[in-house]
């Protein structure tokens, strides 16, 4: 029962954050998206809608792929010495974008504490960022949007969660508005979107097999059939895509 109260208090803690953007542009989302957040203790975002290089993703090719569509952040640090070295020098962001990674923390790929990156939390330091989560989504054609969160304060906070689940929302989002437009929607068994939704409620295949009465194989063969047909890369994607469409 408690999993299930904590899950219900972060599903209404991210319809608080994603309600007030639906039909916004990709900035205006962007900046409500930040405002709903910045009392959970964010402060930095940067939101980028761009393509995935087709030459070799270097720290450079990922960065002349442009696509930024708004960046929350002292007006000192683009284009400061700090910034171009956690952009050009040392980019250990690179990794989880190969690896088609949706949802991690900067820590992840550059672990505190360690003296390789004791200059990318210092520099990260001057625009106000102790640790910083990634949402990204991945569209066809290689299409890419992904925003950065960063937090002032290093410790981990369970509302954190909420607020990563939310970008990943917002990263759909913008895919929808600018690149995934006209793409019809998925047709989606009931089957497949019941699974999914509860996914989206962040219950596991185990727990949805006791509410629909289904065995557990069967949910996970219903939530990869969902996952394939929305073009996810994972069960987090797909419920995020889902929530989007509004099939929850």
């Amino acid at each position: 029962m408690a999993l299930f109260a904590e899950n219900a208090m972060i599903t209404a803690e991210i319809l608080d954050i994603v309600d007030p953007w639906q039909d916004r542009s990709p900035a205006e989302a962007s900046d409500i998206f930040f405002a709903a957040a910045a009392p959970l203790g964010v402060t930095y975002l940067q939101t980028r809608v761009y393509r995935r290089p087709t030459t070799r993703l270097t720290a450079k090719s990922h960065w002349a792929a442009g696509g930024v569509v708004r960046r929350v952040a002292p007006e000192s640090w683009p284009g400061s010495a700090a910034f171009n070295y956690v952009c050009f020098d040392c980019n250990p962001l690179l990794r989880p974008i190969m690896e088609g990674r949706t949802r991690y923390a900067f820590g992840d790929f550059a672990p505190h504490g360690d003296p390789r990156f004791g200059a990318y939390w210092d520099a990260l330091g001057e625009a106000g960022v102790s640790e910083a989560l990634c949402a990204t989504s991945y569209g066809p054609k290689g299409a890419i949007a992904s925003a950065h969160i960063g937090f002032s304060d290093r410790d981990a906070d369970p509302a954190r969660r909420s607020v990563q689940l939310a970008g990943l929302l917002l990263t759909e989002y913008l895919l929808e508005a600018t690149v995934l437009a006209d793409d019809p929607d998925p047709d989606l068994t009931a089957r497949e979107r019941d699974c999914l939704a509860f996914v989206a409620e962040g219950k596991t295949d185990w727990e949805i097999s006791v509410i629909l009465g289904l065995a557990e194989s069967t949910v996970r063969f219903h939530v990869d059939n969902a996952r394939r047909k929305l073009d996810a890369v994972n069960r987090a994607q797909a419920a995020a895509k889902l929530v989007l469409m509004r099939l929850v």
